[in-house]
């Protein structure tokens, strides 16, 4: 099944990468986990464009993307959205579920099921007052604090007059 992974270092712990059949098709904050060389080429390639985000060097990642088969009509064109959001800039949930014709709750819920986050930036989703919640909020709200240093990082990249 050409699985590989990767479980590298990076400024807010861990970060796991999984790649089958040439594309990545899982990215996850690996707290606890065991840090793990690239086992192929592709997990190599992921894991580079994972380091060169966090050095501020990358500001969009270049890698084939499988999105889960089971993944639903609405979650395709939410992740489509979240894709569109500029590094450095965020949206509201409410101005997303504007976009999509649908609730804030349900864009918060199918960004809480995105299996690629950082590479589908769901991070850049926030609350209307607030960060909100951030891949389903693992480890009594440890992921929040990922997002706001995925937030401020992106900020301090993007400098001056960049957000919102």
């Amino acid at each position: 099944m050409d699985e590989q992974r990767a479980v590298i270092e990076t400024p807010v712990g861990p970060v796991g990468l999984r790649t089958r059949e040439g594309a990545v098709v899982e990215v996850w904050f690996a707290r606890g986990e065991a840090l793990c060389a690239p086992t192929g080429a592709l997990a190599a390639q992921a894991a580079r464009q994972v380091e060169e985000y966090f050095r501020g060097e990358r500001r969009e990642f270049d890698l084939p993307l499988s999105r889960p088969e089971t993944a639903t009509d609405f979650q395709h064109r939410l992740w489509d959205a979240l894709e569109r959001i500029p590094f450095g800039r965020t949206r509201t949930y409410g101005e997303v579920a504007r976009e999509l014709g649908t609730s804030p709750r349900a864009v918060g819920g199918a960004c809480a099921r995105n299996l690629l986050p950082l590479v589908i930036p769901c991070h850049r989703v926030v609350a209307k007052k607030g960060l909100g919640g951030f891949s389903g909020d693992w480890e009594n709200g440890l992921a929040v604090d990922v997002k706001a240093v995925l937030l401020a990082h992106e900020a301090r990249v993007s400098g001056p007059g960049v957000g919102g």
